[in-house]
């Protein structure tokens, strides 16, 4: 993997407005039925006719603050909840609770039609490029279809310097405009997908594990040019991943999901150097490294649980060593702690 810069290498955002709160989350919950429609529900038990539902409990009462100018990365294993907080973000899932406000207009209960000047400040990087893209349309016409939608005034010549500005920023070269989706590779295809995200010259972009498809060798190159988007269009991240050596590079902040419950939320030198949350300790010292004095790695006894039925209490109790009798009962909340948040009765009471 190429170099990547380090974030105090490159200004985020714009420097007069930098630390505002662009995106506050408060309570975030999402339930998918498992149960079926109504008539599906319905089992006789004990000579009785009763109503049975079953739901996964994807998102489980989370909060984040996305802060104007910065790359906000949620970090967990899968199923954890990362992509589902992405794409209620942007509108593709509705949440079961909680509200989602952005630049402080709350946006999850808007009707389509209101939501449509907020379209074009935020968008998306979805994580398969090959899937992402229509096949049936050319380059141009897929970089086309967003200006035409949010720019109706702009004529064809504005469209046509539109694209091949946008091309030439993420690398590709404007002439390929009439090729399809499938003559170019994973790379290319995810710069041309960065490419239809900065047509619109949004100021916020939700990145769903945009690298995760792609070949090691290409993913630093990819990740260069984000950061260098974000320094030309003034951009702000929330950055959906798994892999912890990007976020060490690329991320701002840090918040680390666990069964659809946030753990720990800091900034990404303090959570590498100190992390505080047993959960965090354990995923970090999985990291492989070749430093003589590394961590040692840190197993976890047991199983994820299953989001249909979530224990009580701390959801990590179960497989953390440091769990009492509180943390079996008792949810733990975010908690200010030495410059981080941290959800784990352990840490607030002294005994991590």
């Amino acid at each position: 993997m190429s170099e990547l810069m380090k974030p105090s290498q490159r200004p985020g955002g714009d420097s007069a407005r930098a630390g505002e709160t662009l995106l506050q989350i408060r309570g975030l919950e999402k339930h998918f039925p498992l149960s079926g429609d109504f008539l599906e529900q319905l089992h006789f038990e004990g000579g009785k006719l009763k109503r049975r539902q079953e739901f996964v409990h994807a998102i489980n009462g989370v909060d984040i603050d996305v802060k104007r100018g910065e790359t906000l990365c949620v970090v967990g294993e899968s199923g954890c909840g990362k992509s589902t907080v992405a794409r209620m973000v942007m509108g593709l899932l509705h949440p079961s609770a909680g509200e989602i406000r952005y630049d402080g207009q709350r946006i999850d209960d808007l009707s389509p039609r209101q939501l449509l000047p907020y379209r074009r400040r935020m968008q998306m990087i979805f994580q398969n490029p090959y899937a992402s893209l229509n096949p049936r349309m050319s380059i141009q016409q897929t970089l086309e279809e967003p200006l035409r939608f949010h720019h109706p005034d702009w004529n064809p010549q504005q469209i046509l310097d539109k694209i091949a500005e946008v091309m030439a920023s993420v690398g590709i070269d404007p002439e390929w405009g009439k090729r399809f989706g499938h003559e170019f590779s994973g790379g290319q295809r995810q710069r041309i997908a960065i490419a239809r995200a900065l047509a619109v010259e949004p100021e916020f972009i939700v990145a769903d594990e945009p690298i995760s498809a792609l070949d090691v060798s290409i993913q630093a190159q990819v990740l260069n040019l984000l950061m260098d988007a974000q320094q030309t269009h003034h951009l702000t991240y929330l950055f959906i991943t798994h892999d912890l050596a990007v976020v060490e590079h690329f991320g701002t902040r840090v918040v680390v999901m666990y069964l659809g419950r946030i753990c720990e939320v800091a900034e990404t030198r303090s959570l590498f150097d100190s992390p505080r949350h047993p959960y965090t300790q354990a995923l970090l010292s999985a990291i492989p490294r070749l430093e003589d004095e590394k961590p040692e790695h840190i197993k976890l006894s047991g199983e994820v649980p299953t989001p249909v039925k979530l224990p009580s209490g701390c959801v990590f109790h179960g497989r953390c060593p440091h769990a009492f009798e509180r943390c079996r009962r008792e949810i733990p909340q975010l908690i200010e702690a030495q410059g981080s948040q941290v959800a784990c009765h352990g840490v607030e009471e002294g005994r991590i």
